[in-house]
């Protein structure tokens, strides 16, 4: 399984109707509001990283009042090294 994670600002007075639109996007898992320069964050998990990907670009960019979305891929470092208290 990938998992994508998309940092989300919503336009102004938007934010309640993007947070309802986004949790219903099939792959979309979890949806939270979080304070700084983006309004939410959202955890995307599918298959493939290219169906991942696709979810965002064809599904979710296209929600009305989305003002602007920065995509953060996870890597796998193979080591272990996430597993790892630090």
């Amino acid at each position: 399984m990938e998992t994508v994670f998309l940092l989300v600002e919503a336009e102004m007075g938007k934010l309640d109707e993007v947070m309802r639109r986004l949790r219903s996007v099939p792959g979309v898992t979890e949806v939270h509001s979080v304070t700084g320069p983006f309004d939410l964050i959202v955890k995307i998990e599918a298959p493939h990283i290219n169906t991942a990907l696709d979810t965002v670009v064809h599904k979710i960019r296209k929600i009305s009042g989305i003002k602007s979305t920065e995509t953060l891929v996870t890597v796998d470092l193979g080591d272990g090294a996430a597993d790892r208290p630090r």
